[in-house]
């Protein structure tokens, strides 16, 4: 995981952390008591196994495609959707294409 502090202008989003083929990248770009924003770039057929958290997150896609599951039920989520992420409901995440995303954990 990465922690490359941001610079002071804008950045595009598909910018913030880079593919790496048979990998999943992560970069921390705000970690606080309230939660963390963190940018994640999975190469395809990545995935995180199911699992849960105590917050609300959400998942906001940047570029490609993934499956995610939320207590067994599934979405796709493309560049420029937004899913949430129910506190204490297990989810996991399938990439279908290199897929780019930023999570947003809210601690509330």
């Amino acid at each position: 995981m990465s922690n490359v502090p941001l610079p002071p202008g804008p950045v595009p989003l598909p910018d913030l952390v880079a593919l790496q083929p048979g990998a999943v990248v992560s970069r921390t770009l705000v970690k606080a008591g309230g939660g963390t924003v963190t940018a994640f770039a999975f190469d395809a057929g990545e995935a995180l196994s199911e699992h849960s958290a105590p917050f609300d997150a959400l998942v906001i896609g940047v570029e490609g495609e993934a499956e995610v599951s939320i207590s067994k039920a599934s979405h796709r989520v493309k560049a420029g959707e937004l899913l949430r992420l129910p506190a204490n409901e297990p989810h996991g995440l399938k990439v279908v294409t290199p897929f780019k995303m930023i999570l947003v954990m809210v601690k509330a």
